[in-house]
């Protein structure tokens, strides 16, 4: 999702990534804190032969399944339900359940 900053202000100096990559320069390793040596590419290839990759579950099931909704509502009021940032959809969820607390099922 574009964030509309510089790569700069999102923390990344790029520039200095490539520029340290071209010299090929080792890669500083503390071997007190380490798991293996990233300059040793035997030492890398044991360690990535013997790891074992598990998967989370991701997000907790839900005690009542949502259905999903795809309808069409006027771009302004997307836009200021998306400004509030994360968790725009729950707001307007909840805001159609307060509209439906108001007004009769009729």
């Amino acid at each position: 999702m574009p964030t509309g900053k510089t790569p700069a202000e999102l923390g990344t100096d790029w520039k200095r990534v490539q520029r340290e990559a071209a010299q090929d320069a080792p890669i500083a390793f503390d071997a007190q804190a380490e798991p293996y040596d990233p300059n040793d590419a035997q030492a890398v290839a044991a360690f990535w032969n013997a790891a074992t990759i598990r998967r989370g579950r991701g997000r907790p099931a839900a005690a009542v399944k949502r259905p999903t909704l795809n309808m069409r509502v006027d771009a302004d009021v997307l836009a200021a339900f998306k400004a509030t940032g994360p968790g725009w959809q729950t707001r307007i969820n909840a805001a159609l359940k307060e509209w439906l607390r108001t007004h009769s099922a009729a």
